[in-house]
């Protein structure tokens, strides 16, 4: 293999591993901007070569196995405890849990995300009235194509000390899950009875 090739490779790596870093100590939850971030520390064009997100998440399990394997373990379970919680509370809609409180690699630093279903997205609101929780609204743009993204009605509250966002899908497309940041691929997606499998 050429020299160039193994130095491309062997950055990739250092870009990746401190990017990890950034994400599960310090909180940057956009992996492009940990990535951006750990390429200008090392000293290296941020927009040339960048790893993808799938190496970031690769690195970022390893760092969570090496430095913080039984702090991020229990924090992992706190969080999929309230999932849990704000999935009840929300049973009407069809809650499902995606993202890094599902795959096992949220930081302390993490919000919980759900999916609900509703083609009236205002109830969702009034639902979060009758249980004086206050809240913002806002959208979620997410990529449902190779090519194609959409924005979807969202709204986000603070559960002791932790974000939760939720993201509303029309009925007809409460089957349609949105790709991956990571992989590329349809987004995992957890029920209740799913979670309640993880905490067990």
């Amino acid at each position: 293999m050429p020299q160039t090739s193994k130095t491309t490779s062997k950055t990739r790596k250092e870009i990746a591993q401190l990017a990890a870093k950034f994400v599960a100590v310090d909180g940057v939850n956009d992996y492009l901007a940990a990535k951006r971030k750990a390429a200008v520390q090392l000293g290296i064009k941020p927009d040339n070569g960048l790893p993808t997100n799938l190496e970031v998440e690769q690195a970022l399990r390893e760092y969570q196995s090496l430095f913080q394997n039984q702090d991020q373990a229990a924090q992992l379970y706190e969080m999929r405890k309230k999932a849990l919680q704000a999935m009840r509370l929300m049973i009407s809609y069809q809650p499902r849990l995606v993202g890094p409180v599902l795959t096992g690699t949220a930081t302390r630093h993490s919000e919980i995300t759900l999916h609900l279903v509703s083609d009236e997205p205002e109830q969702i609101g009034l639902h979060l009235d009758e249980h004086a929780i206050p809240f913002t609204t806002t959208t979620k743009s997410l990529k449902i194509g190779k090519d194609e993204k959409k924005d979807f009605p969202a709204f986000e509250f603070i559960a002791d000390k932790t974000r939760i966002l939720l993201i509303v899908f029309p009925e007809r497309q409460k089957h349609c899950s949105p790709l991956s940041s990571i992989t590329g691929k349809p987004m995992q997606r957890a029920t209740i009875s799913t979670v309640e499998k993880l905490l067990s």
